[in-house]
C-alpha cells in the first residue's frame, strides 16, 4: 500500500548534519510516510549514511546517483515517489515532530492542492519565526507574492503528487538555485487549491558560507538567465512585470554584498534603477541601494556591513 506522503531529501556532502535531518523525520508522530535519500553522487559519507538508515527503517528508500545538481536529484525523487503529496527537506535542515500530522490535516481536510505553512530560520543560535500567510489563497495571488513575501522553497509546501503529472512539470536539469521557486510557480500557474497553516515547523539553517548565503560575480550572470528562464515560463500571462522587478532586485542585492564592483562600475550598471523599484527593500537598504546607485556605493557598503554587524 502506498504512503500517504513521500519525503524527498536530495542529499551531497552532508554527512555533519544529515543525522539530525533523518532523525527529525523519522521521528514525525503521523507515521504513514517515506523519506526517499537521492545520494547525489556525495564524495563524503552521506551515501553510507543512508544505506544505513534503509538497513533500520522500512520507511527509507534511499537512490545513488552520479552527481548532477540539486534539481536532478529532487526530480529523481519525484519520479521514486509513492505518496499521495510530496515534501522536500534540505539536509542540512531539520523539523518538528508535528508537521507532517498538521500538514497532512490540513490537506485532507481542505482537499488541497498544496498547503503553505510558516518556518523558521536558524543562524547559529538566533532563531526567527517567518511568517508565510498570502494575502490570497487563489492560486494567482500566491504565484505573485512567491516573487514578494512568500518564499519560493518545496521544504514549506506539501503538494498532491498528481499535479506534477497533470500539468506536467519537472525540475529542470540546468538550474542548481531557484530550482524550487520555478517548479512552484509552473504549478501555480494552473488553478490549483491553495491552502494554509498558521504554524511553523521546518528550520531552515542559514549555514555561513552555504551555496545559498554567498555572492560572487557569476551570481549576476546566473540570475540573468534565471530572468529569461522565468520570463518564458510566464509568457501566457498578461503582466509579467513582478517578474523582471523580482528577478532585477536580487541581481541589484548580489552585486552589491558582492563587493566587485568599483563607485563608477555599480552606477553604470545600475544608475537607472528608480526609487519605485528600491522602496520595496525594507528601511533602510531601500536608502542605501538607491544611493549606490547614485555614486555612492563604497560608502554605503560600508554603512551596510556596519549594521549587518550590529544585528
Amino acid at each position: 500500500m502506498s504512503p500517504s506522503i513521500s519525503i524527498i531529501v536530495p542529499v551531497y556532502k552532508a554527512e555533519a548534519y544529515l543525522h539530525r535531518c533523518v532523525d527529525s523525520l523519522l521521528a514525525q508522530k503521523f507515521t504513514d510516510f517515506e523519506v526517499l535519500l537521492i545520494d547525489d553522487g556525495s564524495p563524503d559519507r552521506s551515501g553510507e549514511i543512508c544505506d544505513d538508515y534503509a538497513r533500520k527503517d522500512a520507511r527509507v528508500r534511499v537512490f545513488h546517483q552520479p552527481n548532477g545538481g540539486v534539481s536532478v536529484a529532487r526530480q529523481r525523487g519525484l519520479d521514486e515517489a509513492l505518496g499521495e503529496y510530496t515534501i522536500h527537506a534540505d539536509p542540512d535542515d531539520w523539523v518538528e515532530p508535528d508537521m507532517l500530522e498538521e500538514l497532512y490535516g490540513k490537506a485532507k481536510e481542505d482537499d488541497a492542492d498544496m498547503v503553505i505553512c510558516d518556518y523558521y530560520t536558524n543562524d547559529g543560535k538566533v532563531q526567527k519565526y517567518v511568517k508565510q500567510r498570502p494575502s490570497k489563497l487563489d492560486h494567482c495571488t500566491v504565484l505573485h507574492e512567491l516573487f514578494q513575501q512568500l518564499h519560493g522553497s518545496c521544504w514549506n509546501k506539501l503538494v498532491k503528487r498528481v499535479c506534477y503529472n497533470k500539468y506536467g512539470v519537472n525540475f529542470p536539469k540546468d538550474l542548481s538555485l531557484c530550482e524550487d521557486l520555478y517548479v512552484n510557480s509552473a504549478l501555480l500557474l494552473h488553478d490549483i487549491k491553495v491552502t494554509y497553516v498558521g504554524r511553523a515547523f521546518y528550520h531552515y539553517n542559514q549555514i555561513e558560507g552555504s551555496i545559498s548565503n554567498t555572492y560572487s560575480s557569476a551570481d549576476i550572470e546566473y540570475l540573468m538567465l534565471l530572468k529569461v528562464k522565468f520570463t518564458k515560463l510566464f509568457s501566457g500571462l498578461a503582466d509579467i512585470s513582478f517578474v523582471a522587478d523580482s528577478f532585477d532586485r536580487n541581481i541589484l542585492r548580489s552585486a552589491f554584498w558582492g563587493h566587485y564592483m568599483s563607485n563608477k562600475l555599480f552606477k553604470e550598471r545600475f544608475g537607472d534603477y528608480k526609487w519605485k523599484q528600491l522602496k520595496t527593500f525594507v528601511f533602510p537598504m531601500s536608502i542605501v541601494y538607491y544611493l549606490s546607485c547614485h555614486g555612492f556605493y563604497g560608502i554605503m557598503y560600508a554603512v551596510a556591513k556596519a549594521l549587518k554587524n550590529k544585528r
